[in-house]
């Protein structure tokens, strides 16, 4: 019995020839409360086995927190352009909270470490948008360009996203939903050359 346990952990972890290249850690667990190393089970009390758990703390946070999700980092300046009463709330509120400052908006006049531009079809032009959102941050900085969700009053078409970044100096680097009715396309800055 002891022969067959070793080939089924030489198999799930061995490398070359067999060999083993790594055994079981101990894990270790973060919950809201504390942080646990897991063995036993009588390390835990009853109320511990009930609590959720994550990987890592950063990985809980990202995982309930949208402006976390998205990149922000707490004491960050966030320029936001394009607010109006159907933007996404709770995102916004998440930014504020995580990065711990107010949103600014267009009359700001200093450096930003990342913008939030929310952009409907009937907003204009796009491209002036995005080349009014890079004038106040530097060189590989983070933009964030939310527009409607498909079939959502304001839908933008990804060829005139795509057209736009392309005409405003903008690559993009990801996207993501932001909300019920929003997506999220991030957008940056070619880093400067060396």
């Amino acid at each position: 019995m002891e022969l067959r346990r070793d080939r089924r952990i030489r198999h799930r972890f061995g490398g070359l020839d067999g060999r083993v290249l790594a055994r079981s850690v101990r894990h270790v667990w973060t919950t809201a409360n504390a942080s646990r190393t897991r063995g036993t089970q009588d390390n835990f009390s009853k109320d511990d086995r009930r609590q959720s758990v994550s990987a890592t703390a950063d990985h809980a946070e990202e995982r309930t927190n949208p402006a976390a999700r998205l990149g922000f980092q707490p004491g960050q300046v966030v320029q936001e352009l394009g607010y109006d009463d159907d933007t996404e709330h709770e995102l916004r509120e998440a930014i504020e909270e995580l990065t711990g400052t107010d949103l600014v908006d267009e009359e700001y006049d200093d450096v930003v470490d990342a913008v939030v531009v929310w952009f409907r079809d009937e907003d204009g032009d796009l491209a002036d948008a995005l080349v009014d959102a890079t004038t106040l941050i530097e060189d590989g900085a983070l933009i964030w360009l939310m527009t409607p969700k498909t079939g959502r009053d304001g839908y933008v078409e990804p060829s005139d996203i795509q057209e736009a970044a392309v005409t405003a100096g903008l690559q993009q680097v990801g996207s993501a939903s932001a909300g019920k009715d929003w997506n999220g396309l991030r957008l940056a800055t070619p880093k400067a050359k060396r």
